[in-house]
């Protein structure tokens, strides 16, 4: 009888990647899939260390599943991901009923770890970055992803070190993947169905490979992907400031799959804190980016993220942030309050007093919220372009995103998924578009 793993993962668009290949990784030894954590013969957790109290929600997991496990056989517990790489032995100090810690780097060493545990019973960690053996590994494992919309990770790792950041100590320094295994794994997606390849990195476009003595950029792998045929859509994400090069801008001009949308993180409007993070960009860096892209298509819509609370931050400092979201109105944004990481440069510093930090944010995201509901205002009584990725839960709707990544909820058969079609827009909220759909205007995709 075949084993079963359950997989849950935390965090970002990359962890989820992470678990497809790890699941991908495991059915070599014979595991499948289940979605039922009570019959798992194995537990992986795929942990991210970015937000606060990461380290004790691994533990709050653990403590269920010890629970549920309390009068039948364990399974084999595994922590993955960025805490694990982050507290590797102490973990297995503190829970001994986790088995082994493996790293984002270790994943190829997942199954021969798994083997070794089942005969010698002996619990480990395994953190060691290797990049390079990682995904040569991976290349060799077909990615069973069957989804509209599917991931890819053509980088790891960070070399900016950022004061408040962790990646660095998880995830390494920046490592990008050969051009050659990233286009075999885009063309092997769109066989399976995927209609739209979302690029990952922690500075996707820091992307840089030299295969054959040719130097690939990020905007080269745009306008490979761009020659696929039944690839419909392309995006990638998280970008800095720092790397949006003219070559990436000018993408925009002429790629007709590239959606017009851009994640684009900040973190502060405030040059001061800027250099207090290390981020090595000044707004006036930012906006002139954010005006050379906007000049080559008005269209193009912005996305950001923001602390609120760094150490240092005065008034002033916050009041140069709230202009910014103001004047620049991002389509959305991801906001916080300051969250000391351990190990981090930033974790030492003295925090802004919290009182103060928690107003901040309540301004600052109401100016945000107010973008966001204005922008989705403005589609009410047009057509947008959806791509359809599945039915809801309540099969009575169709969900998709248009080329802003906001989800569309509209009524229509099983036959438009994995299509775009045009959908006129009737209503909205902060977060959604509701509509309807003209069977005249659909085309076949």
């Amino acid at each position: 009888m075949a084993k079963k793993v359950f997989i849950k993962t935390f965090g970002c668009q990359m962890n989820v990647y992470d678990s497809n290949r790890i699941l991908d990784t495991v059915k070599k030894i014979g595991f499948t899939e289940t979605k039922s954590l009570d019959e798992s013969d194995c537990f992986i957790l795929n942990t991210c260390h970015i937000r606060d109290k990461a380290k004790e929600k691994v533990y709050h997991e653990i403590g269920r599943v010890k629970q549920n496990f309390e009068k039948k056989e364990k399974p084999l517990v595994i922590v993955a991901g960025c805490v694990a790489q982050a507290e590797n032995t102490e973990m297995l100090k503190r829970e001994p009923y986790i088995d082994f810690v493996i790293g984002p780097q270790s994943y190829h060493k997942l199954n021969n770890t798994i083997e070794n545990f089942e005969k010698n019973k002996f619990r480990s960690e395994i953190t060691d970055f290797d990049s390079v053996s990682k995904f040569e590994y991976l290349s060799k494992i077909k990615n069973d992803a069957s989804e509209v919309s599917s991931f890819i990770t053509i980088q790891e790792g960070c070399d900016k070190f950022c004061h408040f950041c962790v990646v660095p100590y998880t995830r390494g320094p920046e490592y990008s993947r050969p051009y050659s295994q990233i286009i075999n794994e885009a063309e092997e997606l769109v066989k399976k169905g995927s209609k739209e390849i979302i690029l990952l990195g922690q500075n996707v476009n820091a992307y840089c490979n030299i295969e054959n003595g040719k130097k690939y950029k990020l905007s080269n792998l745009i306008m490979s992907l761009e020659k696929i045929n039944d690839l419909k859509r392309i995006r990638y994400i998280t970008s800095h400031p720092r790397d949006m090069s003219d070559d990436l801008i000018e993408c925009y001009s002429y790629s007709k799959k590239l959606m017009p949308f851009i994640h684009l993180p900040i973190q502060s409007g405030s040059n001061k804190i800027l250099k207090l993070m290390n981020r090595k960009h000044k707004v006036e860096d930012y906006i002139l980016t954010y005006e050379k892209l906007k000049k080559i298509n008005k269209n193009i819509e912005f996305s950001s993220d923001f602390i609120i609370g760094y150490p240092g931050e005065t008034e002033k400092d916050f009041q140069e942030t709230f202009n910014l979201v103001k004047n620049l109105k991002f389509l959305n944004s991801y906001s916080f309050i300051f969250s000391p990481r351990p190990g981090t440069t930033a974790s030492s510093y003295d925090k802004v007093d919290e009182t103060i930090s928690k107003e901040r944010l309540k301004i600052l995201q109401a100016a945000l919220f107010d973008n966001q509901k204005l922008k989705n205002k403005s589609f009410e009584n047009q057509y947008v372009n959806v791509l359809v990725e599945n039915k809801m839960k309540d099969q009575k709707n169709l969900f998709g995103r248009n080329e802003y990544m906001t989800s569309v909820i509209f009524k229509g058969t099983e036959s438009f998924i994995g299509k775009v079609v045009p959908v006129k827009i009737i209503s909205s909220n902060q977060n959604s578009l509701f509509g309807e759909t003209d069977i005249s205007k659909i085309k076949a995709a």
